[in-house]
C-alpha cells in the first residue's frame, strides 16, 4: 500500500539546518502516512552516522557517489520513494504548522493541481519569496522585473507577486524549489527534473512542462514553512552565477 508523502530532502553538508528540519517534520505532521529520504551529494562528513543514529529507520538515507546537483538529486529520491506525492523540501526549512498534511489535503480534493506550496517565512516570522507569478517564468519581462527590482511585477500584482496574502489558494507560475509538493505520477510522467540543470531553474522548467500537460500550480497559504533562505548552500558567492546560468539553459530549451 503507497504512502501519502514522501518527504525528500537534498543534503550537502548541511547537517546543521537538517536534523532541526527532519526534526519538525516528525513533530508536525499528523494525520497521514509519510516517509522521509535524504539524498546526500557526497558530503564526505558524519551525516550518515549522525542521521542513522538520531533516527534509525524512520530516515532512509541515499548516499551519492559525487555531487550531482538538486534536481537529480530529487530524482533519486524519487525512484525509491513510496508516496503518492513528493515533497521536495530544503533543509533549510522548519515546518511551522502540519503544513505537509494541509498541502496533501489540498491536492487530494483537486486533481487538476500537479504541485503545491505553502507561504514561507523567515526566521523572525517575515515573508519570504515563496512563488512566482504566471508571467515570471523567464521571459523578458523576468528580465526586465530583475532589472526593475521588481517594480514591475509589484504594479502588476501588488504585494501578491510572491507571497500569498489572500488568505485562499492563489494559482501561481511556479513554486519556490524549498518547498515543492508534486503529485507522483505527475512527476514520473514527465520524467522528473531535467538532468541538465545543476541547481536554479530546475524547478521552473518542471513547473512549466506541468503547466503544458495541462496541470496548475497553487500556493496554498495556510501551509507555513520557515525558509533560511541561503543558509543551505556552502557557496554563497556562486549563486547568482548559478542563477543566470540555469536561466541561460531554461531559455535556450523552451524559448529559443
Amino acid at each position: 500500500m503507497a504512502l501519502d508523502v514522501s518527504v525528500i530532502f537534498v543534503n550537502y553538508k548541511t547537517l546543521a539546518v537538517l536534523v532541526p528540519a527532519i526534526d519538525s517534520v516528525l513533530e508536525k505532521s499528523e494525520g497521514f502516512s509519510y516517509e522521509v529520504i535524504v539524498v546526500d551529494n557526497h558530503s564526505e562528513d558524519d551525516s550518515e552516522r549522525i542521521l542513522k543514529e538520531r533516527y534509525g529507520e524512520r530516515v532512509t538515507y541515499l548516499s551519492l557517489s559525487e555531487n550531482i546537483g538538486f534536481g537529480r538529486a530529487n530524482n533519486e529520491g524519487a525512484k525509491v520513494a513510496q508516496g503518492r506525492y513528493l515533497l521536495l523540501l530544503n533543509p533549510d526549512t522548519l515546518l511551522m504548522n502540519n503544513a505537509i498534511g494541509i498541502l496533501k489535503d489540498y491536492l487530494d480534493a483537486h486533481l487538476d493541481v500537479a504541485i503545491a506550496g505553502g507561504n514561507l517565512f523567515s526566521l523572525e516570522g517575515k515573508p519570504n519569496a515563496s512563488f512566482e507569478r504566471k508571467c515570471l517564468f523567464p521571459s523578458w519581462f523576468m528580465e526586465l522585473s530583475y532589472l526593475s527590482a521588481w517594480t514591475l511585477p509589484r504594479l502588476i500584482y501588488g504585494r501578491n507577486f510572491e507571497f500569498n496574502y489572500t488568505g485562499r489558494p492563489l494559482e501561481v507560475g511556479f513554486i519556490i524549489g524549498a518547498d515543492m509538493m508534486f503529485r507522483a505520477e505527475v512527476f514520473y510522467r514527465l520524467g522528473g527534473f531535467d538532468p541538465d540543470y545543476f541547481m536554479y531553474a530546475e524547478e521552473t522548467d518542471l513547473s512549466y512542462r506541468a503547466a503544458k500537460a495541462g496541470y496548475k500550480s497553487m500556493s496554498i497559504p495556510d501551509a507555513h514553512i520557515i525558509h533560511l533562505e541561503g543558509k543551505s548552500h556552502v557557496y554563497k558567492e556562486k549563486q547568482a552565477q548559478m542563477r543566470y546560468h540555469g536561466r541561460k539553459i531554461y531559455y535556450a530549451k523552451h524559448h529559443g
